[in-house]
């Protein structure tokens, strides 16, 4: 599946609610279905900056792709984080720096986010492609 059918995905996903609190709620299972992070991984360099609350983002190569894995210690925060795992992990570095994450748009995500966790975003999606430079960087 490609990132634009994984973003489709969830566009259609979204459309099922009628109001955002029913969106919320379903981030919030997202995130708590989020594969379980190591504790070891959480230490200041995987704490992203510019975050209301702590989120911790790491990520590895394996067989030429990017596996990520996260946390945060806020609810809303932990499922918006494993939206954009969604769309991006498995992928390789140019695919990670390339991605638009068009679906945030589409589905009203950064509207109805506060101005602070509307930061945040941008602050989790800017380490993301930051790590599929990294390792795209290391392959040339």
């Amino acid at each position: 599946m490609t990132i634009e059918e994984v973003q489709n995905q969830i566009i259609e996903e979204f459309e099922i609610f009628e109001d955002w609190m029913d969106k919320y709620e379903y981030i919030i299972e997202l995130g708590n279905n989020l594969e379980p992070y190591d504790d070891k991984n959480k230490t200041t360099s995987n704490l992203i900056q510019g975050c209301q609350s702590r989120v911790w983002l790491n990520a590895e190569m394996k067989d030429g792709k990017i596996i990520f894995s996260a946390d945060s210690d806020a609810i809303i925060t932990k499922g918006i984080i494993a939206l954009l795992i969604r769309v991006v992990n498995n992928r390789t570095p140019e695919e990670v720096m390339n991605a638009d994450f068009s679906f945030i748009e589409k589905i009203g995500l950064r509207e109805n986010l506060s101005p602070t966790r509307a930061n945040g975003l941008v602050s989790m999606i800017k380490n993301m492609k930051a790590y599929g430079l990294a390792f795209y960087s290391k392959e040339k």
